[in-house]
């Protein structure tokens, strides 16, 4: 248990009232010296739990405070490896706790419990759907087409199942990641809100930082096309270009953080402009993916060329 001793200001002390008395033994003397005593004793100290109060680890969410703008930060080297890592072992965000707790922003509680109790939400019917997806493609679904248009779905009886087969489609590809990537990339733009320094020494990328780029734009272009996410991913892109070019005003620059965070992003366009042109002649992805945004999702461009290859191959 750690003790904290509350004192009172010195102003508000009491001092002890002597009353010169001339015999030392009188009740009265013995009491006022009693009461001197008492005043001269410090409060009782108070227990508090050693779990509440760290002196190395300071508050990082509730009341909101000054943000210190000219305290340096340096890469998060473990924060982002794991961060990359995780995601293209598992495919879920799991370092996000992570990345809140290293966030230079002081986030509120309810915004912080709000967006993981989501966040794993979404993820949990996103995994769901797909060892259900994963499991049908292994069993001749072909993802390039819709739900209905697929051999091993449209001859199903009752066709009632059909319709259980599209709720489960809806689930993971509308709902699941809806909930699971609008706080992923909400806490990506808080935490980069906080990515700003005065000091244009600190705004530079170590080489970990220039490795670890091109894999963690890889996945977020995987994640952008497979999920199909790319109007949330490019409102997220233009704030953060918007805040770089308001912070820019005020004399303040992207740390090494936050220049990883911005780079992975445009190189991440790059990456799905380069799919797209070459996809673009595609006559059966333009049927599953009609209208103006046309991100074909890697798995339906596998099911449609690779998997024939793959079956011409153990063919012969």
């Amino acid at each position: 248990m750690l003790y904290l001793s509350v004192l009172p200001p010195p102003l508000l002390r009491v001092p002890a009232l002597y009353i010169h008395s001339t015999d030392p033994n009188s009740p009265s003397s013995k009491a006022q010296t009693l009461a001197g005593h008492a005043a001269l004793q410090p409060p009782p100290a108070f227990p508090i739990p050693t779990g509440l109060i760290s002196p190395s680890v300071p508050t990082r969410h509730g009341a909101a405070k000054n943000e210190d703008t000219s305290k340096t930060s340096p890469f998060h080297l473990d924060l982002w490896f794991y961060f990359t890592l995780q995601n293209w072992v598992l495919d879920f965000g799991r370092p996000i706790a992570m990345l809140i707790e290293r966030s230079p922003k002081t986030l509120p509680r309810s915004m912080v419990y709000v967006s993981i109790i989501t966040f794993v939400m979404g993820a949990s019917i996103h995994l769901v759907g797909d060892s259900v997806n994963h499991r049908l493609i292994f069993s001749g679904y072909q993802h390039h087409l819709s739900v209905r248009e697929n051999p091993i779905i449209r001859n199903l009886k009752p066709e009632t199942l059909i319709d259980s087969f599209e709720l489960l489609y809806y689930y993971d590809e509308y709902l699941g990641h809806s909930m699971w990537y609008i706080p992923f990339f909400l806490i990506l733009f808080i935490y980069f809100t906080g990515c700003f320094t005065p000091d244009e020494d600190e705004s530079r990328m170590p080489v970990s930082a220039l490795l670890l780029t091109g894999p963690s734009s890889l996945y977020y272009w995987y994640l952008v096309t497979e999920g199909q996410i790319f109007i949330l991913y490019i409102f997220t892109f233009f704030a953060m270009m918007a805040l770089v070019m308001h912070q820019k005003r005020k004399g303040l620059v992207l740390d090494s953080n936050g220049l990883f965070l911005f780079y992975s992003f445009i190189i991440t366009l790059v990456l799905i402009a380069v799919w797209v042109v070459w996809l673009w002649n595609d006559k059966t992805l333009r049927k599953k993916y009609p209208g103006v945004i046309y991100i074909p999702e890697p798995w339906a461009f596998y099911t449609l060329h690779m998997s024939n290859l793959h079956a011409a191959k153990e063919s012969l």
